[in-house]
């Protein structure tokens, strides 16, 4: 099996979180315009959008970079031995990267202006456990997915927790930073991203300590 670059594997999460974050907030300018002021028929075609666009990027870009577009995913497969210690600050930086570059996609092909910040403001003990809930749920299904199946069981869960998070799941350090860049539909205003990102990590340790639990061994009672 070839081993692939470090240089092509960050060139993956680049990319790969550049497309991510173009479909979210693409979809959600899309939706906004078409959907007629309705929030839910807006929301609905966003998600349906991002579902999709998960689904094909993980499976395009798994076989090259592990297909993380997260922090806390790339810190969670760092603490497991997954993703070397050494390559986890490059792949945040790329994710970082490629999701200001997507936000920036997004408004050049709806002819937005490109330098823009959110104004939305996402706060409230109801947002921050929301994205604790999401984080935690999208680390857990990661973690325990059988074998091939990962794409499929994220996109849908993302899906699904789009609807049933107050926060319509972001999920993603990555995600938040991006989306602080866009003043649309799917942004974040700044003042409301540190909090987010907070809750989203302490929902990934959540989620490793739990995938732990229930990998450990039970004791063997069966000797006299």
């Amino acid at each position: 099996m070839t081993k692939i670059s470090l240089q092509r594997r960050l060139a993956a999460e680049l990319l790969g979180t550049a497309l991510l974050l173009a479909v979210v907030i693409g979809s959600g300018v899309m939706a906004e315009r078409l959907s007629g002021g309705n929030v839910a028929l807006a929301l609905l075609a966003n998600t349906l959008a991002t579902v999709g666009g998960l689904y094909v990027l993980i499976e395009v870009f798994g076989p090259v970079s592990g297909a993380h577009f997260n922090p806390a995913v790339s810190a969670v497969m760092a603490w497991r031995g997954e993703l070397s210690r050494s390559a986890l600050l490059p792949y945040l930086l790329a994710q970082l990267i490629g999701a200001v570059l997507g936000a920036w996609l997004a408004h050049a092909m709806f002819e937005l202006p490109l330098a823009q910040f959110s104004t939305k403001l996402r706060a409230g003990q109801g947002q921050w456990i929301a994205e604790g809930v999401a984080t935690f749920g999208l680390l857990l299904v990661i973690l325990r997915a059988p074998a091939g199946r990962a794409a499929a069981m994220v996109a849908a869960y993302i899906g699904a927790a789009y609807w049933f998070t107050a926060s319509t799941s972001f999920a993603n350090p990555a995600a938040v930073v991006g989306r602080m860049f866009s003043d649309s539909f799917a942004g974040i205003a700044p003042a409301s991203a540190p909090a987010f990102i907070v809750a989203e990590l302490l929902g990934a340790i959540l989620a490793l300590g739990v995938d732990r639990w229930f990998s450990a061994s039970a004791p063997d009672t069966s000797a006299p």
